[in-house]
C-alpha cells in the first residue's frame, strides 16, 4: 500500500504526464490539427482524491438520498441488496480475508472511506463514469457506507466528514515506512 505522501506524488506526476502528452499531441506539427488544452480542461482531470480528503470537491449526501441514486445508477450491476451480480459485491466479507476464500468488499477490505469515492467518481457507472454529480455521490457512497453498517442512514458525507469514517479494515495495512516515499521525502 502506498502512502498518502507517495500516492500524492505519483498522482501528480501522472498528471504531469497525460498534461505532457495532451499538448503534445495536441500540438500536432505534422497533421496540423488540435491545441493544448485550457487550464479549466487541465483542472477537470485533476480528480484525485487522498485517504485524508485532500482533493474532496464540494457537495454532500446521506444515505437515504443515495437510495435512490443507488438503484437508478448501480444496481443493474452490483444487484438490488449490493450483493454483486455482473459486478463485485459491495457488502459482506466480514470475518472472510483471512479464510480461503476472501470476499473483498468495501465494508470487509477498503481501508479508506474516501478511496471509495475516488473510485466511483472515476470509473461509476460504468457506462458512463464520471456522469454523477458531486452531490449524488456523496450520497450513493453514504448509501454503500450505510448498507455496510459504517454509518447511519443519516449520516451527511461531505468532504469534511467523509475522511473522518473509520473503515472496519483500516488497520489492516501496512504504512509504507521507507525514507525516500511519503510527505517527508525529499522532492
Amino acid at each position: 500500500m502506498f502512502s498518502s505522501g507517495n500516492a500524492r506524488r505519483m498522482g501528480r506526476l501522472a498528471l504531469a504526464a497525460v498534461c505532457f502528452c495532451a499538448v503534445a499531441m495536441a500540438q500536432s506539427q505534422k497533421y496540423k490539427v488540435g491545441r493544448a488544452p485550457t487550464a479549466e480542461e487541465i483542472k477537470t482531470w485533476s480528480i484525485s482524491v487522498m485517504p485524508d480528503g485532500t482533493g474532496l470537491p464540494e457537495g454532500k449526501g446521506s444515505a437515504v438520498e443515495g437510495k435512490d441514486v443507488y438503484s437508478r445508477r448501480c444496481s443493474e450491476c452490483h444487484g438490488n441488496e449490493l450483493q454483486g451480480g455482473d459486478a463485485e459485491a459491495l457488502v459482506g466479507g466480514k470475518g472472510t480475508l483471512a479464510t480461503p476464500k476472501p470476499l473483498k468488499t468495501v465494508g470487509s477490505y477498503w481501508p479508506h472511506a474516501t478511496t471509495l469515492f475516488d473510485y466511483t467518481n472515476r470509473a461509476m457507472p460504468f457506462d458512463t463514469p464520471g456522469m454523477l454529480t458531486n452531490d449524488q455521490l456523496y450520497a450513493v457512497v453514504a448509501f454503500v457506507l450505510f448498507k455496510n453498517g459504517i454509518v447511519e442512514e443519516t449520516d451527511e458525507m461531505n468532504a469534511e466528514t467523509l475522511p473522518k469514517v473509520k473503515m472496519p479494515n483500516v488497520d489492516g495495512f501496512v504504512k509504507d515506512t521507507r525514507p525516500d516515499v511519503g510527505p517527508t521525502a525529499s522532492k
